[in-house]
């Protein structure tokens, strides 16, 4: 600060700082939140190429049309008396404006004097009126001025009229630059407003959340409850554009569920005493408040999944939580990335029924489904990444029927189907990758039936089929599904009444490809594949007995 800068002058560049630092960041979270809401869309940046387009076209065509005129209208002016001496004048008015402008907006003053605000004013009129009678003068041929020696009356009312014209535009550029100074002002009141209110919302929403995670820790379940419901309604009146306090809500939550937890307490054994049976109803009713508030989160979180919500395109941490129930029905997982890896599904029902995964990366990686049911029945798979590699079916029952997988990635990578029941029946295989390479289906009860592959890739390839498999009516009518170097180890595995009508399934080495399928050869596949069309199947020499 130097010796003639105020505290005000010299705290305004700062202030300009932050007024600066807040623009910016709303305009960020605003281009960000376009950027999600458009994103996948390749309309936007055709529109804008093609609006670059048609404005460099016009911009080529008026510099064209106005070339000519251009250079007319300099050759005109440099034919004008003393045109050299006003072209210099003109050039160093100009040049002195803009390091004056730059100056003021280098170093703007907090609260600019107003009468030195009012001085620059008029000194901006008389240098403008100044310029516009030279200029006037110039083009008029630089006429020599002749001063009589008497004014009539006539003269004098003129001057007295231009006079009070002078006054009069002196007095609105003077109400100009009051106006200016106001509305300035008034901006300036109003950013500092709205500072300090994202500042409160920021410190309420703090205060709201540290109350809620308290109620979240409570040793009573009812306090838990209410913890929970604070914390969702939390989110959901985070302020708008802080989209960051809703992922950290989300964290909390599904950091909850991640939390050591274990299932129902055995029954003890007949012949109990008392204190036993005493022990056993207390640990039965521990564990049941504590899932009521375990199945409140998923029930929560279904239920914004479920609408057009700001929980929507967020991420999900399920890693290792123990599902034993829980209703995730019509939930839209679309955008972000949501994690059941390790996950346990040990008991109840989870649903995933008509469940949309689009845009979305989810992994169920090394999930172990040990008993219940889980449903994925009518779900639908678009466009994003599910990641079942290294999944363990091991009991219970896993629904897929009617399920529809388009575009994206499906993975069950060296799965193992062990035992229990997983359905994919009624299942539309439209388009993307599903990979069941390397898969092991030693048990269980694995269907397949009335599904239908029509596009895309699914890769069964070094599967091992080791139990009943159930491919009957199955429809191959396009894509491309590979059984190359797969294991048919049981009898059981069921291709009757499967139609080949289009694509390409190969049970054979593909160009480039693995080893031939080995083992016994699927019931009803030889019938099947004489039924349809004989370029669709390729079969291992030792099953084709069609030759």
């Amino acid at each position: 600060m130097t010796e003639r800068d105020t505290p005000e002058e010299a705290a305004a560049p700062m202030a300009l700082t932050r007024r600066l630092f807040v623009r910016v960041t709303e305009t960020s979270t605003g281009i960000r939140r376009w950027a999600k809401h458009r994103a996948g869309s390749l309309r936007a940046p055709r529109i804008d190429a093609r609006r670059g387009t048609v404005i460099l076209l016009l911009s080529a065509a008026a510099i064209w049309a106005a070339t000519p005129l251009a250079v007319d209208a300099a050759l005109w002016l440099w034919s004008r008396p003393n045109a050299a001496r006003v072209l210099i004048l003109a050039g160093v008015v100009l040049t002195a404006a803009i390091a004056f402008t730059r100056r003021l907006r280098d170093k703007r003053p907090a609260q600019p004097h107003l009468g030195a605000l009012i001085a620059l004013a008029w000194c901006a009129v008389a240098a403008m009126v100044a310029v516009l009678t030279g200029g006037a003068w110039w083009i008029m041929g630089a006429p020599t001025a002749r001063f009589p020696s008497e004014l009539p009356p006539a003269s004098l009312d003129a001057i007295a009229t231009r006079a009070f014209a002078i006054v009069a535009g002196l007095g609105g550029a003077a109400l100009l630059v009051i106006s200016y100074r106001r509305q300035r002002t008034t901006e300036a009141d109003g950013a500092r407003a709205d500072l300090a209110v994202a500042r409160e919302d920021t410190r309420l929403f703090t205060e709201r959340f540290t109350s809620a995670s308290e109620q979240l820790g409570s040793e009573h379940p009812a306090v838990r409850l209410a913890g929970v419901h604070a914390l969702a309604h939390l989110a959901d009146d985070a302020p708008e554009g802080r989209e960051e306090l809703v992922q950290m809500v989300i964290d909390v939550l599904c950091a909850y569920l991640r939390m050591p937890y274990r299932t129902a307490p055995e029954i003890p054994p007949e012949g109990a005493d008392a204190q036993q049976a005493e022990e056993h109803h207390l640990q039965l009713l521990e564990f049941k408040s504590l899932r009521e508030v375990r199945h409140t989160i998923i029930r929560i979180i279904g239920d914004r999944l479920r609408q057009p919500t700001r929980w929507r395109g967020k991420d999900y941490d399920f890693t290792g939580v123990v599902f034993d129930g829980g209703d995730l029905d019509r939930a839209h997982f679309t955008g972000g990335r949501t994690s059941f890896c390790n996950a346990w599904f040990a008991g109840g029902y989870v649903r995933f029924s008509r469940a949309e995964f689009t845009g979305a990366e989810v992994d169920f990686s090394e999930a172990k489904f040990l008993s219940g049911e889980v449903s994925f029945r009518a779900a639908r798979f678009a466009d994003g990444d599910v990641e079942f590699s290294g999944a363990q079916f091991v009991g219970g029952e896993v629904d897929f029927r009617g399920a529809m997988f388009v575009g994206g990635d499906l993975g069950f990578v060296s799965t193992r189907f062990a035992a229990g029941k997983v359905d994919f029946s009624l299942a539309d295989f439209t388009s993307g990758r599903i990979s069941f390479s390397k898969a092991l289906f030693a048990g269980g009860n694995v269907s397949f039936r009335g599904a239908e592959f029509s596009g895309g890739q699914v890769d069964f390839s070094s599967a091992r089929f080791a139990h009943k498999i159930d491919f009957s009516r199955t429809r191959f009518t396009g894509g491309e599904a590979d059984f190359s170097g797969a294991e048919f180890s049981s009898e059981e595995i069921d291709f009757t009444r499967t139609v080949f009508s289009d694509g390409a399934v190969s049970f054979a080495i593909p160009a480039g490809g693995k080893r031939d399928a080995r083992g016994v050869c699927p019931r009803g596949l030889l019938e099947a594949h004489k039924a349809g069309l004989t370029d669709v199947v390729t079969l291992p020499p030792a099953w084709d007995l069609s030759g």
